[in-house]
């Protein structure tokens, strides 16, 4: 819950935060920018370290990291420094997941099914208590606030963790491809870099700040996969990048990312500039996105094993489409704020409903390597998201009409997740009997 606040509670402060440290808005918004990045890049190392070195240490590890860095960014005195910060922060926070994932997908054996869907549906409480701690703390205090509530929650959680979370025994391989690690980092990184140049007003298909990005992630790319083909230890296996299940599974979650994922940091901005709702009405349809989410997610885990996992991932896909092509088109036989709310929360029903099968149809394949598995999965659903959300962003700035571009944005993100069905057939069902 706690990193899943924070990839909201900033987004409320960036005003604040502009004028107190006199930055301009794109060095502002870097504070955002720098941490999504930060978790593409450290979710898949986090994860394969955890699985080699043992995922209590990286854990905690990662909450000691995260909760030092927040009371850093707490204190910082520019922007440039307070970015530097949030990339450290987002180490912290992006080991988060796939270390947990790990756990309970381990001390659950059996059970892991439930155990992570469960696990998972903790996820959008973060969604609706972050913009609302965001806006406290804005308007009562100060931004430094949004980081500095991270330090209580932060030393509670190491000191239960250490408690409560047992040690397991592991024979760690001591063999750490750094080599592998590098050629990732230098895949993505720039990747990221090229794809976020685009959501500037200005940018430009044929400008050397997008071209030589991804000319260098596409020839990083290559020798990644030559190296991990070669290599008799290599970090990320092919197997867990293309191997029978797991290609299908990374380009379902890397739509997945792009469709629901991009969906929700627009939504605000499009109520606002296409409706003129208020900046908190918009705000709050997120809550009605994920009170969608969570109503639903709980069912949805209970019934997974006489369900499977297609069929709820067919489902939910399916409603979530609904949901974006009822937020683009124009209200009927009500008013805007609820038309939009019902459009949000259907979203978050059908991600209730496919995100237990999601994120547990890969984890089987692989039990014992399910925070690498659960990193892998965190680094396409980001990536997804930041491609969307930068590709959405650079098509209103250029449109005379935001508000409608949106709309074609949201239309294009259904669009994606209907394409997306066909593939579902290929998503590994259960193994063996429950």
């Amino acid at each position: 819950m706690m990193a899943s606040v924070d990839q909201t509670i900033v987004a409320t402060a960036l005003p604040s935060i502009q004028r107190d440290l006199h930055a301009q808005v794109n060095w502002s918004s870097w504070t955002i920018t720098v941490y999504a990045l930060g978790q593409v890049l450290v979710m898949p190392v986090a994860g394969k370290i955890g699985d080699q070195f043992g995922r209590k240490q990286i854990f905690l590890g990662a909450a000691a990291l995260f909760t030092t860095a927040s009371l850093c960014c707490g204190l910082a005195g520019n922007i440039y420094l307070l970015i530097l910060l949030r990339g450290v922060q987002a180490i912290g926070g992006g080991a988060f997941m796939p270390s947990a994932t790990g756990i309970v997908s381990e001390l659950f054996g059996n059970d892991r099914d439930r155990a992570v869907g469960l696990f998972s549906s903790i996820f959008p409480i973060g969604g609706i208590i972050g913009p609302v701690l965001g806006g406290v703390f804005v308007t009562y205090w100060s931004w430094r606030g949004i980081f500095l509530v991270n330090i209580p929650v932060g030393i509670t959680l190491i000191c239960l963790g250490a408690i409560f979370i047992p040690d397991i025994a592991r024979r760690p391989d001591q063999h750490l491809d750094i080599r592998g690690v590098m050629l990732l980092g230098s895949t993505l990184l720039p990747a990221m870099l090229g794809i976020g140049y685009l959501g500037g007003a200005h940018s430009d298909l044929l400008s050397p700040f997008f071209l030589v990005p991804e000319l260098v992630a596409a020839a990083s790319a290559v020798a990644f996969f030559r190296h991990s083909a070669r290599a008799q230890s290599p970090f990320i296996s092919l197997r867990f990048l293309t191997g029978r299940g797991f290609g299908v599974m990374n380009l379902l979650n890397f739509l997945y990312g792009c469709a629901v994922l991009g969906f929700a940091p627009l939504v605000p901005l499009y109520a606002q500039e296409r409706f003129g709702l208020p900046a908190l009405a918009a705000g709050t349809l997120l809550t009605a996105r994920a009170v969608g989410m969570i109503t639903t997610a709980g069912l949805a885990v209970y019934l997974l094993r006489r369900t499977g996992y297609r069929w709820p991932i067919i489902i939910g896909f399916t409603l979530s489409a609904v949901g974006m092509a009822l937020t683009a088109i124009s209200p009927h036989g009500m008013s805007a704020y609820a038309w939009l709310a019902v459009a949000t929360a259907i979203c978050g029903v059908g991600m209730g409903i496919s995100t237990p099968s999601a994120n547990n149809a890969t984890l089987q394949l692989a039990p014992e390597h399910a925070a690498a598995v659960a990193g892998l999965r965190g680094m396409f659903r980001q990536s997804g998201a930041i491609a969307a959300v930068a590709i959405g962003t650079s098509v209103v700035a250029r449109s005379a009409d935001p508000g409608i571009a949106q709309a074609h944005v949201f239309l294009v993100f259904a669009a994606i997740l209907i394409a997306a069905l066909p593939l579902v057939a290929r998503v590994p069902e259960h193994r063996g009997r429950w």
